[in-house]
């Protein structure tokens, strides 16, 4: 598996500039990912791995 996995396939996003956005930013839910950096609000195939991603980061 690669260490920065491609998390959202619509825009190419790698889980290390998701991860980024929700450190500098503070993001807590789903729908502040995808108004922030648009991952997870195109097709929507990718909201479970960021949530995963978020319950992570916001432990």
């Amino acid at each position: 598996m690669a260490e920065d996995p491609v998390i959202c396939t619509c825009l190419d996003m790698c889980k290390s500039e998701i991860v980024a956005a929700i450190r500098e930013k503070g993001l807590k839910t789903v729908e502040e990912v995808g108004d922030e950096i648009e991952a997870g609000a195109v097709c929507g195939s990718c909201i479970d791995d960021i949530q995963a991603i978020l319950d992570e980061e916001n432990q």
